[in-house]
This record gives structure tokens, C-alpha cells and sequence, in this order.
């Protein structure tokens, strides 16, 4: 049975849809990554729709530099005499992280969030080799 639609939604979807479904549409914005190599180095860009800067946590630990993020939203719709038509909330967090090489410090990592979205520049550090000092034993006679 064909259902009507406005602007190509059903009028229906609040009933019969997936309750769970606009969730994931939403969240599938969320930590959407672009990197770009530069000469200086990495510039990393991540959009977080709906997250404050306080909320934005960046750590390098062992090589790696990892971004957290959680939000908390709520949407409370009320009548004209204060009684709820809809009330609906969403409290998450999500990471990532990314191996930028144990030569990089915390000094290192420019960090900047404006619009939604987090700017990380990342120097390019080459790993040093390992030089294999040889001692040599002297040899008497």
C-alpha cells in the first residue's frame, strides 16, 4: 500500500519506522575524517556536528594521537499548555585514532576547532635509524 508523503517522508515514519534509524543517520556525520599530506605535514580535519570544544579531548601516547568526542542533545517540544508532545534525547561518545610515529611530541600537534569542526596539524617527522654503535675490544701483543 503506498503511503502519502511530504518533501518525500512518509507521514507515517514516526509510527512505523525504525525508532532507532534517525540515530544512526545522524551519527553517520559523526568523526568524518579528511587527511591531507602537506609539506610541512599531516593536516588533519574531523567533523563533530554538535559537539562543544569542551567536550573534544586530543591524547598522543605511544605514537598514536586519538580524539574523543562525546555529545548530549535533547529536543523537548511542548504544547501551549506545558504538556510534552515529543520529548527525545541522544548522549554518546565515539573515537579514533591514528599513528603519527613515536617521534612526535605533544608541542608538535596544532590543534584548532571552529564550525563543527576539529583542525589537527601533525609535523612529519622521519624515524631516525638506529645507529649500532660497535666497541671493539683492543687486542694486546
Amino acid at each position: 500500500m503506498l503511503m502519502p508523503s511530504i518533501f518525500g517522508e512518509s507521514l507515517l515514519d514516526d509510527f512505523f519506522g525504525d525508532p532507532f534509524e534517525r540515530y544512526e543517520t545522524g551519527s553517520s556525520e559523526m568523526m568524518k575524517t579528511d587527511i591531507k599530506d602537506t609539506d610541512q605535514g599531516y593536516e588533519i580535519t574531523m567533523n563533530l556536528p554538535g559537539v562543544k570544544k569542551e567536550d573534544v579531548k586530543a591524547e598522543l601516547k605511544d605514537g598514536y594521537l586519538t580524539i574523543s568526542a562525546a555529545a548530549n542533545s535533547s529536543k523537548d517540544e511542548k504544547d501551549q499548555e506545558g504538556r510534552y508532545i515529543r520529548r527525545e534525547r541522544y548522549s554518546g561518545s565515539c573515537s579514533r585514532s591514528f599513528y603519527v610515529g613515536d617521534q612526535v611530541t605533544e608541542a608538535d600537534v596544532k590543534a584548532k576547532f571552529e564550525n563543527g569542526a576539529l583542525t589537527l596539524l601533525v609535523p612529519k617527522k622521519e624515524a631516525k635509524p638506529e645507529v649500532e654503535d660497535k666497541k671493539y675490544i683492543a687486542i694486546e701483543g
